[in-house]
């Protein structure tokens, strides 16, 4: 029999065996993959008894889902290069830089909150996929680019792709309806509605300080001064920009439902974030 220490390390496996050789070693992901999914179906079939059959299907439907997903980046990606080759690109380029030269200021309007429309908008990857190239074309270092596209992976997620992971993710995870009795007060629906407001709330009261995070961390590694200081400096802004985004956000969850905070939110918030940059 098979201890539970070994069992718990033998269901890190796949974990592990991605963390050396995608991380580690940088493996091309091609390569690593299928090793973590052999890392898989070895011990499930073996010590678990999950019959090969069931795998098989689990495999064809994570390949299925894996399609979607790139189905969606995809359509983000030539969106990308459509606004560069028709020259759309230079023009929101030109737009933000118009309003501020300061970087701190740019990170909080184009990433915090154009960044949350197109969350809301499109999700599944498409904020970084845009978001970051836009980033390089202002001057901003790669590895700055990279690092402030994956912060933002926070209060906007939950709500990405018109309210994705709290209509499919969230339903699904809870039975879809099937566990009635986690909202015996309430239809299905108004209750997933309901969680999305919760989720919405708890999110907009920690996001007001995530942009003041992002230009702390990025005047610390890649600014001039190397310093928390500069990030720090702007946390007015900062504040005022996490505020901005937070209440549209927590509003529409609460009376329109989880399709549309980010979109709502960041459309709504640009407008006075975009106003008091302007005037200083």
């Amino acid at each position: 029999m098979v201890s539970q220490p070994m069992l718990a390390f033998i269901a890190l496996l796949p974990i592990a065996v991605i963390a050396v050789f995608l991380v580690g070693l940088r493996w091309p992901a091609r390569r690593v993959m299928p090793l973590a999914l052999v890392s898989v179906a070895i011990p499930a079939f073996f010590i678990w008894k999950v019959p090969a059959a069931l795998m098989a299907a689990q495999a064809v439907d994570g390949l299925v889902t894996a399609i979607g997903i790139l189905y969606i980046v995809f359509g983000a990606l030539v969106l990308l290069n459509t606004l560069k080759e028709d020259g759309a690109l230079s023009v929101i380029r030109s737009s933000f830089t118009d309003i501020s030269v300061d970087r701190r200021i740019q990170v909080i309007i184009i990433l915090w909150l154009f960044g949350a429309f197109l969350e809301g908008a499109a999700g599944f990857g498409s904020t970084g996929a845009v978001i970051g190239p836009l980033f390089l074309g202002i001057g901003f270092p790669p590895m700055a680019a990279a690092m402030l596209c994956m912060i933002f992976q926070s209060a906007s997620v939950s709500f990405g792709a018109v309210g994705t992971p709290i209509l499919i993710g969230l339903s699904v995870g809870l039975g879809q309806g099937k566990l009635a009795e986690v909202a015996p007060n309430m239809p299905w629906p108004e209750y997933i509605h309901s969680l999305g407001a919760q989720v919405a709330a708890i999110h907009a009261v920690i996001s007001v300080l995530v942009p003041l995070f992002m230009v702390a961390l990025m005047t610390r590694y890649f600014g001039r001064e190397r310093s928390f200081l500069p990030g720090l400096r702007a946390w007015k802004f900062a504040l005022f920009g996490g505020v901005c985004l937070s209440v549209p956000y927590a509003l529409t969850a609460r009376w329109l439902g989880p399709e549309f905070p980010d979109v709502l939110g960041g459309m709504i918030g640009l407008i006075p974030v975009v106003f008091a940059a302007k005037k200083g």
